[in-house]
């Protein structure tokens, strides 16, 4: 069981690093308390490596891949539109934002519509139905929190760096890229269509952010001249 949990580990623990969940893990940073996130994480973790594990020890199925993608794009989609709308709303309520009653549940809730298309879900089954299946699922699980721990520390650090709004438009369009991606990709298996729709859509993105930051800019600047002139 030791082998299979280092095993198990090391192998979903590499697999996430730069994954489309340790990314999903440090956009929840930006927005919710990071032990309320690696709750989140270690709750789906655990149940979905244990599900994997079941299919592939007890069964020797494998996940359907495709519907899953589709159910993810779509509430990645739907949680684009609510950061979205928490950072392009009233800059006083964005200075004191109020943590989410359901964070925990939404936390959850896409990271096992997530994982379950996931490469590391393919790998735990692959893993439990050919080791000990105790220790595939302690171990995926582990590695999955400790990957996604370093993506929640880096979360912490831009949140310390950045104004609240802008964090939320951030995050707001990385679930929009997660989304459109799962869509086209995972889903409708068109990755030409994926690569260029997401790259569209974070070059357009990163210009309209820009361009409205230099429009505050001016505009902070214009304010704080003005009693300079009076003077």
């Amino acid at each position: 069981m030791l082998a299979a949990t280092l095993l198990s580990l090391g192998v979903v623990f590499v697999a996430e690093l730069g994954d489309r969940s340790q990314l999903l893990t440090m956009t929840y940073a930006l927005r919710f308390r990071w032990w309320v996130v690696m709750a989140g994480v270690a709750i789906a973790s655990f149940t979905v490596h244990g599900f994997s594990v079941a299919i592939g020890h007890f069964l020797g199925a494998t996940l359907p891949a495709r519907p899953m993608a589709f159910a993810g794009a779509i509430a990645f989609l739907i949680f684009a539109v609510w950061a979205w709308r928490e950072g392009t709303g009233d800059q006083d309520q964005a200075a004191t934002p109020r943590q989410p009653r359901f964070a925990l549940l939404t936390v959850v809730s896409s990271f096992v519509l997530a994982e379950l298309s996931d490469k590391t879900t393919l790998a735990t089954v692959t893993l439990a139905s050919d080791h000990d299946w105790v220790g595939v699922w302690i171990g995926t699980t582990l590695g999955m929190i400790l990957a996604d721990g370093l993506a929640i520390a880096a979360g912490l650090l831009l949140h310390q760096r950045l104004p609240e709004q802008l964090l939320h438009i951030l995050a707001g369009l990385l679930f929009l890229l997660f989304g459109l991606w799962m869509l086209f990709d995972s889903a409708l298996g068109w990755r030409p269509v994926a690569i260029g729709v997401t790259a569209t859509v974070a070059v357009v993105a990163a210009a309209g952010v820009s361009a409205q930051t230099l429009r505050r800019r001016r505009k902070t600047a214009a304010v704080t001249a003005r009693p300079a002139h009076r003077g």
